[in-house]
Parts: C-alpha cells; structure tokens; sequence
C-alpha cells in the first residue's frame, strides 16, 4: 500500500493519462513509418515498428519515472544519490541492434535490409523522444524518416540508383542462347555483379546472375525474355526494391 500511496503522490491522474498518450503517440508514429515499409514489401513491416516504438516509449517513460517508489517527496530521489535516469533509455539505442541485425542478409554480393534497419533504429528514437514528452521532436522526426523514405525512392542518389535483380536460367546452352543473353543484358543497360554458371550432363546450363540496372526491370521484360527463347526450361528472376 505504501507503494500505490507513493505513486499516487507522484502521478496524478492528469498526469497518468499524459503518460498513457506518450505511448499512443509513439505506436502512431511507428505505424506511420512501417506503412511505408510494408508497402514496399520489407520483412519489417508496421507490427514490428508500432512495437519498437511502443517499447522505445515505455521503457523511455520507465526510465524517467520509475523510481517512484525510491522517492520521498516524488521530486528528490531518497538514498539514491547518483542514481541516472537516462540508463534504462540508453540500452534501447544498443538493444535495437538485435532486431537491425534480423532484417539485414547477405545475397551473393548484395546486401538487403540496410535501409529498413536504419528506419527501425529511427523508430526507436522516435519512439525514446515521445515517451520522454518531446512531442514535436518526435512528431517532426516521424515527418523526416517517412520524407526521406519516400523521396529518395523516387529520386535515388549514387549507388541507390541501381536496382539489383537475381537471375536463374536453366536452358540448352548454346551459342546463340548466349548472344541473345548478352543482348538482353546491354539492352536492360545492366552491370554484371556476380555470375555462376553450372553446365549438366544433358546439355542444359543453368546460368545465376546478378546484375544491376540503373532502371526497373519489369515482371513483363522477363516474361518475354522467357518465351522469346524456345530454349529456356525454367527461368526465375527476382528485383531488390
């Protein structure tokens, strides 16, 4: 009982309430910048950045307001001299590494998942920043994440001007599979990254390319490349967005 006294001295009701909207407002926010992730179909979608933001929050308000109990008067800690507030906080910066690091793969000699990384780090400082009452902060950082997001998906700058595509082509390997491959590739205006080639004991290859192209190629381009080759037996090809 003396617990709940000491908490009710410390937070009024008023003041609970502001607290519980720290929250809202962080998993609003956090929603906000996975909406744009989800659509670009990243493993981290909006679940996963309401809940990196809502933790960032309440560990933020804990951090803050959680030695209540450790108080004598709710403003000046009692037999706590030294005591930082802003530990508990400080581990979320690190701890978000762990999720950062689930959403980042290695494919060949491409890396995916930097970007979508980088935003769930955001998210938990967006998330710390409202749960500690920086309200216009947070709220402006949310604006910024999601801007940058978006714009530099429609005006990409160096290297993220290049989209990566992953071929795999079976097929009877022939010279003239192999020119019209090379065509294919200078017409696309593709960079050849990586390349595998894997020659069958039935007269079949199976190519495994990674090429990068400073435009989207488009599900209707491999198509046609597909049945424009009477060779191909089986082909797959996949975009990094």
């Amino acid at each position: 009982m003396l617990f709940v006294e000491m908490l009710h001295q410390s937070f009024t009701v008023g003041r609970e309430l502001e607290l519980l909207a720290r929250v809202v407002a962080a998993c609003l926010c956090g929603a906000i910048i996975g909406v744009e992730r989800s659509r670009r179909l990243k493993e981290a979608g909006v679940r996963t950045h309401v809940l990196v933001a809502c933790t960032a929050a309440v560990v933020m308000i804990v951090s803050k307001y959680g030695f209540a109990d450790l108080t004598s008067d709710g403003v000046v800690f009692a037999g706590t001299r030294g005591a930082d507030p802003a530990r508990l906080a400080a581990q979320v910066v690190s701890g978000i590494s762990f999720l950062g690091a689930g959403v980042i793969f290695k494919n060949g000699s491409t890396i995916k998942g930097l970007t979508t990384a980088a935003g769930m780090w955001a998210t938990a400082g967006i998330g710390l920043a409202l749960g500690s009452g920086m309200y216009v902060l947070g709220l402006f950082a949310t604006v910024m994440v999601v801007a940058i997001q978006i714009l530099m998906h429609k005006i990409p700058v160096g290297n993220d001007a290049y989209h990566t595509c992953h071929l795999e082509i079976t097929v009877a390997d022939t010279e003239a599979f192999r020119q019209t491959l090379q065509e294919r590739l200078t017409q696309w205006r593709a960079q050849v990254v990586e390349t595998r080639i894997t020659r069958n004991d039935d007269a079949t290859a199976c190519y495994a390319l990674t090429i990068k192209t400073d435009r989207s190629v488009t599900h209707e381009e491999f198509m046609q490349f597909m049945e424009g080759n009477e060779g191909v037996i089986s082909f797959s090809g996949s975009l990094d967005a």
